[in-house]
């Protein structure tokens, strides 16, 4: 799904997401799927920078889901080449938790760069592990 680089994309991302996984008959990857997209896409409109919709120049970001043999994939694509930074918990922080909380539901993550930017993924077993 392509969607504007604007704030309103993560509840759109969230949707796809609970959509695909009630097609897919995997509900219960909900929560973890709905956490991880949102971050994801937060952080790539975050990195892409919005504009108002009357501004030229509106950059897109693409989200997909795979249905892996052993997970269930989240890549979030947008136009920044700057590459995803794992900090360190501080918490005093206001910001920045958001791959440490992708960090903690993904059974990995990372990111690729590509000829128009870069590629953010993350992939849940395809049924939750208990914690």
């Amino acid at each position: 799904m392509a969607l504007a680089a604007e704030p309103s994309a993560v509840g759109c991302a969230r949707l796809l997401v609970r959509t695909t996984l009630a097609a897919w008959r995997l509900p219960e990857l909900a929560d973890d799927a709905s956490l991880v997209v949102s971050e994801l896409v937060a952080n790539a409109v975050a990195a892409t920078g919005h504009a108002s919709r009357w501004a030229p120049g509106l950059s897109l970001l693409h989200v997909r889901m795979l249905w892996l043999p052993s997970s269930v994939a989240i890549e979030v694509a947008d136009v920044s080449r700057e590459e995803p930074v794992l900090h360190a918990f501080d918490p005093e922080a206001e910001g920045g938790r958001g791959l440490q909380l992708v960090a903690g539901v993904a059974s990995r993550w990372g990111s690729a760069p590509a000829p128009w930017g870069k590629v953010v993924w993350a992939e849940l077993p395809p049924f939750p592990v208990p914690r």
